[in-house]
């Protein structure tokens, strides 16, 4: 198929709409529903993520993509009796495969902005990741294949209009991408730069120790960075990304907002998260958005409010601010990637408080002098990568 038309364009009013191929057939066939024009750029940026990663690290992953950035990256490491509980997946068999686990954990990550998302897999979608995917609020899948029972599950999915995408694994784009905006045509060679363990060799901080576990999240957060809309940073642990801001103007703000991305995951791990009794019949989306209530500083100031029984079974015992501070304060090992160079040490302060013992940045400020102090100060390890990822 050369052309496919669509609905419309990002938003109703824009028509005509389609996607197409001046040169060859398109590199994808939808199975099933009808893909709009966001799902396919985050199908298709997302699909570059995966099999980018997959590639690098050699590990199955997937990544849950909104508005054309990841909000959840992961590699398909075993779970957790944690992670089994926090993601909402305790009843299910201890054995997952692969890609079911990095599916769980990429979905897991910012289960907020996950709602609604775009998922991505780099392997193929096997019967036990559809059932997962199909119990959730999602607008579609991309993969390199599907089993014939994980198809016949997804197709059935919103009605019968989940969007199911296979894309050919073996495509490969032209070197040239143009793009078109306001009548006016854009031209340049694709970011192909790949994320080897040499991009992480020029280690400026006195602590100089980079674990082989930290090096191949450095290349998960680098990964994750070249697919997200900048400015970007990224904080990854164990092969996951648990914090991803993107698209501030500002590169503080991204620290800042990841950051606190990070330390929600983190926080979800605690035993009076994990503990909490949710009313009988409370959907995991509603889980999540009571969790994420839970922990707000509303909560603890009017200490859950007389509306609580609409969620709790028993009235939570309140998260204070000091039992948060101290929770987060056993965090530790934390990546952090910018996908430029940090302007002041303000940053690494920020990444301290969440956790992060190794940065990957470009490099290449008037303040690096700063920046490497600050990391001193807290026996980071930091890296100047020498390389700017923007993403637009």
């Amino acid at each position: 198929m050369k052309e496919l038309e669509l609905k419309y364009g990002c938003n109703p009013n824009q028509k005509p709409a389609r996607v197409y191929m001046k040169n060859g057939e398109l590199p994808f066939i939808v199975l099933n529903g009808k893909p709009g024009y966001i799902n396919l750029l985050d199908a298709l940026n997302s699909w570059q993520l995966v099999k980018e990663l997959k590639e690098a690290t050699g590990q199955t992953c997937a990544a849950s993509f909104k508005h054309v950035s990841p909000a959840g990256v992961a590699i398909g490491t075993p779970l957790s009796e944690i992670e089994r509980q926090m993601y909402f997946v305790k009843e299910l068999p201890e054995e997952l495969t692969p890609i079911a686990n990095a599916y769980i954990k990429a979905r897991g990550s910012d289960r907020m902005s996950s709602y609604g998302d775009f998922c991505a897999l780099s392997d193929i979608c096997d019967e036990v990741t559809a059932r997962l995917i199909n119990r959730e609020v999602s607008d579609g899948v991309i993969a390199p294949g599907y089993t014939a029972e994980a198809l016949e599950i997804l197709k059935k999915k919103r009605r019968g209009t989940y969007c199911v995408i296979e894309i050919d694994p073996s495509y490969i784009p032209q070197e040239i991408e143009t793009k078109e905006v306001f009548g006016v045509s854009f031209e340049q060679g694709r970011n192909n730069i790949q994320m080897t363990e040499e991009l992480f060799k020029d280690i400026v901080s006195d602590n100089k120790d980079l674990p082989k576990e930290a090096l191949r999240d450095l290349i998960v957060s680098m990964i994750t960075l070249k697919y997200t809309q900048s400015n970007s940073v990224c904080y990854v642990k164990d092969g996951q990304a648990i914090g991803i801001g993107a698209g501030q103007q500002s590169r503080i703000h991204c620290t800042r907002l990841a950051g606190d991305k990070a330390d929600k995951w983190y926080l979800r791990q605690s035993p009076l998260v994990l503990n909490l009794q949710f009313a009988d019949g409370l959907k995991r989306a509603e889980r999540d958005n009571a969790i994420d209530i839970y922990l707000s500083k509303d909560w603890r100031d009017v200490n859950g409010d007389d509306n609580w029984q609409q969620t709790f079974k028993v009235r939570p015992e309140v998260f204070t601010e000091e039992k948060q501070i101290e929770w987060l304060a056993t965090n530790k090992n934390v990546v952090l990637g910018s996908d430029a160079f940090f302007p002041f040490g303000d940053n690494i302060e920020r990444a301290y408080r969440s956790g992060v013992q190794y940065i990957g940045e470009a490099g290449g400020s008037i303040r690096d002098d700063h920046v490497i102090e600050t990391a001193n100060k807290h026996n980071m390890v930091l890296i100047f990568t020498h390389l700017r990822l923007f993403h637009h």
